[in-house]
C-alpha cells in the first residue's frame, strides 16, 4: 500500500458531520463528507486508529476497484481484475456483503455470490486451492456497493460493525447502538460539561449504554481497546507490528482515562434491567466509576457536584403505536422533576415520538434528527431555566374521552394488544411491513381480528355462536372498541368495524357501504389500494404477503397468469419483478377494475398487461396460450349468480389443477393456494404433477398463531417418458 490511501468510513445517517470532525482529529489528511459516511485519506496507522478509537464509525472500508457492472458477467470480470493473492491466502476464508441500489442487478444475494465466485475461481486457478466461505468470522470480509450499474469493491477492515465495543451482554436488550449513544452525547455537549466537572445522569438507564459511552468520551478512552477481534488482523496487507504498538497505546490510554472522570449515575425502575446494566458496566471495566441503582422516576433528584451536569434520557415512546396516554404522564413527570430540582442543568431527550416531548413543559432550544434502527427519532436539547418553562401544555386541550378509565375487561384486552404490538411491531419495523394482523381472537372471549393498515385499524368481529348471550357479546365488542384508540394511539375515526360471518350465495359479493374511500399502502416495492369501509374484505389478503413477494422474485422474464385474481396484488408484484407479460382473470368487474388501478398506481398500463372478466374455470378450459408462472388462489366456496354451478375447493381441486397445469409452458411453475382449513391435496388423483407443499414458507409472522389460515403448493408438470 502507498503511504496515503483513501478509505470510506461508514456511519449512520445523521452522523456525517460529527464523524468528519472525529476523523480529522485522528489524523486524516483530507476528508469529504458523503451520505452515511466520510471519505478520508490517511496512512495505515490512521486506518488502525479509526478501528481502535472512533466512537462513531460503523465500518472502515478500503476501496480496491470501481467499474461498470450492468450484468453478472461484467461484475464477475471486474472482480477478477483485482489481485486477490495480495489480500487473502487461498487456504483462508471470506464473506461478501452487498448493497444494491438502482441497478439492473437487483438482488444483493445474487450479486454477492458472483463476487465470491470471481474471487474463489481466481485463487483456485492460480494456487490450486480455494478459500472457504465463513459468514460469521471470515479472514477477509469484502464489501460490494452497486449503484446505477457501477460497482465498488472494498475490503472491510472492521470485521463486525465497530459499534460493537465488546461490553454488551449477549442476549441483553439493546435499545441504543453504542455509536448512536456516543452521537447523542456529542450533540448534547457532554465532553465540555465533563471537562468542567459536571456529572452525567440517566434516570432511565436501561443497560447503561449512554453512561458507558459517556465515560469513554469524557476519559478520551479508545472504544476499540478492549475489543477482541478486528477484520484487519487476517488481511495479507496487515502490519502486525504497527497494529500491536497502536493497540498497546490504546489500552494504556483506556486505563489512564479512568483516573480523572466525573461522576456517572444511572437509575431504572426495573431490577432485572439494573442487573444487566451492572454486568455491562463490569465488562467495560467501569464498575468503580458508574453508580447504578434501582430507583423510580418519582424519586429523581440531582446529585451533588461542583458544576451543573447533563441529564440524558431515552424514555419509552411507544415506538410507532403505543399507550400514549400513559407515556404522556411519564414525560410530564420527567419534565416536572427537571423544572423543580435541576435548575442550571442541561437535558437531552432522545425519543421516537416527538409529540411527547411537548409534555415535558420545557421549551427545547434545538433538536437533531437521528434514526434508531428504522425508527426516525429526535434529540431535543433543553436548558433547565425558568424562562424555558412552558406555561400551558397541550394536555389542557385533550378530549375528556382520552382520559376515561377502561373497564377491567377492556384493560385486559388492552394489555394483550400491547404485548402483541411489542413483538409484532419489532418484526414489522425490521422487515418494513406497514400492514399486518395485530390480533386474531387470541383471547376466545374477544373474538375479533384486528389488522393495522399504516395509521388505520380494521376490526372484524367473528359472529358469536348462538350459545353466547347476545348482550354479553355486545359488551365484549364494546370493550374492544373502547380499548383500541387509547392503546394504539389512533383516533377513533380511523378505526373501522365489520362483522364477519359465513356468506351464502350471492351475499358474499354484496357491497357493505358506498364511501369509496381508497388509500394506498406499501408492500415491498408495490403500492396497493385498500378500502376499509365498502367491502367485507379490504382488497389485500395480508396472510398472502410472503406468497406475493415470492411471486415477484420468480416472475422475471416470465409470462404470468393470475387466476381468481381479486384486486390484482399478485399481478403488481409480478410486474414489478420483471414479468414479460401478465394476464389477470377474475369474475368480478369491481375487483378487476381495482386490479387495473393497482397496476396503474405502480406505472403499468401498457398492452403487455391484460385484464379478463370471466369465470376462471370456464376461461381455463378454453385458453390455449402457455404461461411460465401461474398463481391460482380460488375461493374456498363460491356460488355467484354469474356462475352455472357452485365451486368447492376441496371437492373440485383435482379437475381445476389438471386443467390449469395444462397451461404451463415447459419448465413452468404453478403456485396453488387456498384458505380451506381442512384441505387435503389428492396427490394420487394427479400422478402427472410434481406437488410440493410450501405452506410453512408462505406463513408470515403475524399469522403464526393461526398456521392453518392458508395452505400453499408448488406444482410442476412431470416430463413424459418416451
Amino acid at each position: 500500500m502507498s503511504s496515503e490511501t483513501t478509505y470510506f468510513v461508514s456511519a449512520a445517517v445523521g452522523f456525517e458531520g460529527l464523524l468528519l470532525d472525529e476523523l480529522r482529529q485522528l489524523g486524516a489528511s483530507a476528508v469529504k463528507e458523503s451520505r452515511a459516511g466520510v471519505y478520508a485519506e490517511g496512512s495505515l496507522a490512521f486506518a488502525y486508529r479509526v478501528l481502535l478509537e472512533s466512537h462513531l464509525a460503523s465500518r472502515l472500508l478500503l476501496p480496491l476497484a470501481t467499474f461498470a457492472a450492468p450484468d453478472p458477467e461484467a461484475l464477475y470480470a471486474g472482480v477478477q481484475t483485482i489481485r486477490w493473492q495480495e489480500h487473502l491466502l487461498p487456504t483462508g476464508s471470506l464473506a461478501v456483503d452487498a448493497v444494491v441500489n438502482r441497478s439492473k442487478l437487483r438482488h444483493s444475494g445474487f450479486a454477492a455470490l458472483k463476487v465470491k465466485d470471481a474471487i474463489v475461481d481466481q485463487l483456485r486457478d492460480a494456487c490450486g486451492e480455494r478459500p472457504s466461505v465463513d459468514t460469521e468470522h471470515p479472514d477477509l470480509r469484502i464489501h460490494l456497493y452497486l449503484a446505477k450499474d457501477e460497482a465498488t469493491i472494498s475490503l472491510d477492515l472492521s470485521g463486525e460493525s465497530l459499534h460493537r465495543r465488546g461490553y454488551r451482554v449477549p442476549g441483553g436488550t439493546a435499545p441504543l447502538k453504542e455509536s448512536l449513544a456516543a452521537a447523542i452525547l456529542l450533540r448534547a455537549g457532554w465532553p465540555e460539561i465533563a471537562a468542567a466537572g459536571g456529572p452525567l445522569l440517566d434516570p432511565m438507564c436501561g443497560t447503561g449504554t449512554l453512561l458507558i459511552e459517556g465515560a469513554l468520551l469524557a476519559g478520551k478512552m479508545p472504544p476499540g481497546a478492549r475489543r477482541e477481534r478486528f477484520g484487519v488482523e487476517q488481511w495479507r496487507g496487515h502490519d502486525a507490528a504497527l497494529w500491536e504498538r497502536l493497540r498497546q497505546e490504546a489500552t494504556a490510554r483506556w486505563e489512564a482515562g479512568k483516573e480523572s472522570l466525573p461522576s456517572f449515575y444511572g437509575y431504572d425502575a426495573d431490577p432485572a434491567v439494573i442487573r444487566v446494566a451492572r454486568e455491562c458496566v463490569e465488562r467495560a471495566g467501569l464498575s468503580t466509576i458508574i453508580h447504578l441503582e434501582r430507583r423510580e422516576l418519582a424519586r429523581l433528584e440531582p446529585v451533588n457536584s461542583k458544576a451543573p451536569g447533563l441529564l440524558v434520557v431515552n424514555p419509552p415512546y411507544g415506538e410507532r403505536l403505543g399507550d400514549v396516554r400513559e407515556l404522556r404522564h411519564l414525560y410530564a413527570a420527567l419534565g416536572g422533576a427537571l423544572r423543580r430540582d435541576f435548575q442550571g442543568w442541561k437535558a437531552a431527550l432522545f425519543t421516537g415520538n416527538p409529540d411527547l416531548a411537548r409534555d415535558m413543559g420545557l421549551r427545547a432550544h434545538r433538536y437533531h434528527s437521528f434514526h434508531s434502527g428504522p425508527i426516525p427519532c429526535r434529540l431535543f436539547h433543553f436548558d433547565v431555566d425558568p424562562e424555558r418553562v412552558v406555561g400551558a401544555t397541550a394536555r389542557q386541550n385533550r378530549t375528556p374521552e382520552a382520559d376515561t378509565p377502561l373497564s377491567e375487561g377492556a384493560q385486559m384486552f388492552a394489555n394483550r394488544l400491547r404485548k402483541n404490538l411489542k413483538s409484532l411491531g419489532r418484526w414489522a419495523r425490521k422487515d418494513g411491513v406497514s400492514c399486518y394482523r395485530l390480533y386474531d381472537a387470541d383471547m376466545p372471549e374477544y373474538a375479533v381480528a384486528i389488522d393495522l393498515y399504516g395509521d388505520r385499524v380494521h376490526v372484524q368481529e367473528y359472529a358469536p355462536p348462538e350459545t353466547v348471550d347476545a348482550r354479553r357479546a355486545k359488551q365484549r365488542l364494546d370493550e374492544v372498541m373502547a380499548a383500541l384508540a387509547p392503546t394504539l394511539g389512533i383516533p377513533a375515526e380511523r378505526i373501522f368495524l365489520k362483522v364477519r360471518q359465513r356468506q351464502k350465495g350471492a351475499a358474499q359479493y354484496h357491497k357493505l357501504a358506498s364511501e369509496d374511500e381508497f388509500f394506498d399502502v406499501q408492500e415491498g416495492r408495490a403500492r396497493l389500494l385498500v378500502n376499509l369501509t365498502d367491502y367485507l374484505d379490504t382488497g389485500l389478503f395480508l396472510d398472502h404477503r410472503p406468497t406475493r413477494l415470492m411471486l415477484g422474485e420468480m416472475a422475471k422474464g416470465k409470462r404470468f397468469l393470475n387466476l381468481f385474481a381479486y384486486t390484482g396484488a399478485a399481478t403488481v408484484h409480478a410486474a414489478l419483478g420483471g414479468a414479460r407479460s401478465t394476464t389477470t382473470v377474475d369474475l368480478s368487474r369491481t375487483y378487476l377494475g381495482w386490479a387495473r388501478r393497482n397496476m396503474a398506481l405502480n406505472g403499468f398500463s401498457d398492452q403487455r398487461h391484460r385484464f379478463i372478466q370471466a369465470d376462471c374455470r370456464s376461461w381455463i378450459d378454453e385458453a390455449q396460450e402457455p404461461f411460465d408462472l401461474i398463481f391460482l388462489d380460488p375461493p374456498t366456496f363460491s356460488n355467484s349468480k354469474s356462475m352455472d354451478d357452485s365451486f368447492d375447493v376441496l371437492r373440485d381441486h383435482v379437475p381445476l389443477l389438471r386443467a390449469t397445469a395444462r397451461l404451463l409452458a415447459p419448465g413452468g411453475e404453478l403456485i396453488f393456494s387456498n384458505n380451506h382449513r381442512r384441505f387435503r391435496m389428492d396427490r394420487d388423483a394427479l400422478p402427472e404433477l410434481d406437488i410440493e407443499e410450501i405452506s410453512a414458507a408462505t406463513l408470515p409472522p403475524d399469522f403464526a398463531r393461526n398456521p392453518r389460515i392458508h395452505n400453499c403448493w408448488r406444482i410442476l408438470r412431470r416430463e413424459r417418458r418416451r
